[in-house]
């Protein structure tokens, strides 16, 4: 209640404003370099689907997903609402995990859960599970540090340790179980996943080269009197 009447008042709970707006300042050019690595990711995703005869915008691949989780978050179980669900991504479309928008990788999550794992899909090396989704539900408390976000979402969730590992080895056992009429996809991508992830980073990297030469080269060209903003 207390956290609700704080929103309400327009007061923001464990978010730092000045923070936001430092990290945004060098944001843009990772932004559209991200960008092209998922359109790379999205491209493969679409050949490995005709070649795989699946895709996960079949009405018979959402009839798995539904029969597999129903209309509740792949991770949580709590029930899904169409502004606050979101796609999911068991390994993420990013340069680390090179998840593919092909069956058996894609779900629906809830929002809260789609950005917590956001988290982990960041990190250049998973120590706890070598798949996302599996290393996002290793976070029972067990192995990470007392500062780790993960495993206070879970705790908070679940607050009870017992109940807590419970939901979540139960979670895991779902998707592996959703995803085995998948097994062909899954393999392909793992097997493949060395050279894409090489390719993506490569991409990634040529990306910023070329956007930092671009924007360098325009913005000399500028004649502008900029001498008028200096402060009076």
């Amino acid at each position: 209640m207390g956290r609700r009447r704080r929103r309400e008042r327009g007061q923001s709970v464990n978010f730092d404003s000045a923070l936001a707006l430092k990290s945004a300042a060098g944001r843009a050019k990772s932004n559209v370099a991200n960008k092209l690595v998922s359109m790379f990711l999205h491209e493969i995703s679409r050949k490995a689907s005709l070649a795989g005869g699946g895709n996960v915008t079949s009405p018979a691949y959402s009839k798995v997903v539904v029969e597999a989780f129903g209309h509740r978050c792949l991770y949580y179980s709590q029930n899904l609402e169409h502004d606050r669900a979101a796609v999911e991504h068991l390994d993420g479309m990013n340069r680390f995990r090179v998840g593919l928008h092909i069956p058996g990788n894609v779900a629906v999550a809830c929002k809260r859960c789609n950005n917590e794992k956001r988290r982990d899909d960041q990190k250049h090396v998973l120590t706890l599970a070598t798949a996302g989704w599996q290393f996002f539900l290793s976070h029972d408390g067990s192995r990470c540090s007392p500062e780790c976000k993960t495993c206070a979402y879970w705790s908070q969730l679940w607050p009870d340790a017992g109940a807590k590992i419970n939901a979540l080895k139960e979670a895991v056992i779902r998707i592996q179980q959703f995803r085995l009429p998948f097994s062909h996809f899954i393999q392909w991508s793992d097997d493949e996943r060395p050279v894409i992830q090489k390719l993506a980073e490569t991409l990634y990297r040529s990306c910023q080269d070329f956007a930092t030469n671009q924007i360098e080269g325009l913005t000399s060209k500028l004649d502008f009197d900029f001498a008028k903003l200096a402060a009076k």
